[in-house]
């Protein structure tokens, strides 16, 4: 059941696309500052490299569940008051990492940051509302160039920042590592009352109990083949992205002693990949998400080869800081395509149950890019760049395989989900 016609409509005008990329930016950033942060946090904490890679895996599992418990709640709650009330929340999870004592105290509330960061894909399901059905993928593709600029550009915030060891005022009980989580908790409290000036109400176009809503999403899944293949393809994927992400930080300061200042300027140059965003997303207005999905896949699978030849020069610092230059932003650009064209597929499933359709398939992403961080930070422990480079290429590789061989292959066309009356359990 669609929400009362008398009921208030959507963001509108030119300014509503970037309004919801800059808010997806802000709630996303916060999983991300702790990776260029994991060495300096762990001499801390006394913690050594593999451990201090489960801090990143806690924000993405706790990232991965408020997507699963939370964003359904985009489609049968009331958003902004929903987007408001998690904001908050997000600005308390990050000072709670901002006065961590121990590896532990950090870890919960880096599960914690995950869970109501989730909030981004609150957001992002509006997007295809705002435009006519054939500029789905160009309207996704605008909003995803802010999620994207969120996640890069916050580990270069907090790398720099990091590097900040002296703060006057209010942040002078604080330094280094920690002032970044303490800015990080004052921007996301800032945004509170900014989204109750800056949007509408907006009702539910579905009239479900909380309970109904989660239990249909394994009914989504089990029905609709598409949104199965782009979660496996996206899992993958972000498996892949995350490997590089999780252990920059490792490599530079295992071979020229940098610090997190410099592995954070990485997100600066990775960030020129979020403006393919746009481009992707009309081309997959044109050829279609599938065509998008491989050109990505094999983008992907070349940077990771890049990357790896790059490792051979690093005796000349600026033709190996050149390669990783290069990498990264092959490496941002296919992520950034395969994220948009796997959401184009999805959100051209049904406009009723796009949040959850949207959280069962960014739940199976950050499982993915998860898996991707714990087994990253074991594969530098073991076998150092040639061990991480060895898993990306693995896990793309399959992602590749499922690509040739799943239910896009002879299905051309998205089909529209039936009416999610149709569709929920009696």
């Amino acid at each position: 059941m669609t929400s009362p016609a008398n009921s208030p409509s959507p963001l509108k005008g030119r300014w509503a696309l970037p309004f919801l990329g800059i808010a997806c930016a802000v709630g996303v950033g916060s999983i991300y500052y702790n990776q260029p942060l994991l060495m300096v946090m762990g001499q801390s904490f006394s913690a050594a490299a593999h451990e201090m890679g489960f801090v990143a895996v806690a924000t993405q599992l706790g990232y991965a569940a408020g997507i699963l418990f939370f964003v359904p709640l985009g489609d049968i709650a009331e958003r902004r008051s929903l987007m408001m009330r998690m904001y908050g929340a997000v600005s308390l999870g990050l000072l709670a990492a901002a006065f961590a004592q121990n590896l532990a105290w950090m870890i919960v509330a880096s599960v914690f940051i995950g869970l109501m960061a989730s909030v981004t894909h609150v957001a992002l399901p509006m997007a295809p509302d705002l435009v006519p059905r054939e500029r789905r993928g160009q309207a996704i593709g605008a909003v995803m160039t802010g999620l994207l600029l969120g996640i890069l550009l916050a580990r270069s915030f907090a790398g720099w920042v990091a590097r900040l060891s002296n703060f006057k005022g209010a942040l002078a009980v604080v330094s280094g590592w920690r002032a970044v989580f303490l800015v990080a908790a004052i921007m996301n409290a800032v945004f509170v009352p900014i989204i109750a000036r800056a949007m509408p109400r907006m009702l539910p176009q579905q009239s479900l109990t909380y309970s109904r809503a989660l239990h249909s999403l394994w009914g989504l899944f089990r029905d609709q083949p598409l949104l199965r293949e782009a979660g496996v393809m996206g899992a993958l994927t972000f498996a892949c992205f995350s490997c590089f992400w999780t252990t920059i930080a490792f490599v530079l300061h295992a071979h020229y002693g940098m610090g997190p200042g410099v592995a954070g300027t990485f997100g600066v140059v990775g960030a020129a990949g979020a403006f393919i965003a746009p481009v992707a997303g009309r081309l997959a207005d044109r050829k279609g998400p599938r065509y998008v999905v491989g050109a990505a896949g094999a983008v992907i699978m070349v940077s990771y080869i890049w990357l790896w030849f790059s490792e051979s020069v690093k005796t000349s610092v600026p033709l190996h800081m050149a390669g990783l230059v290069l990498g990264v932003i092959a490496l941002d650009v296919g992520a950034q395509m395969m994220q948009v064209a796997n959401q184009t597929r999805i959100f051209g499933l049904g406009a009723e149950a796009r949040s959850r359709f949207n959280t069962v398939y960014m739940t199976m992403y950050f499982i993915g890019g998860a898996l991707g961080s714990a087994l990253a930070s074991v594969a530098w422990s073991r076998w150092q760049w040639d061990g991480v480079c060895t898993l990306a290429i693995g896990l793309i590789a399959l992602a590749g395989l499922r690509h040739a061989t799943g239910y896009s292959r002879n299905h051309k066309e998205i089909l529209v989900a039936a009416p999610l009356s149709e569709q929920e359990p009696a």
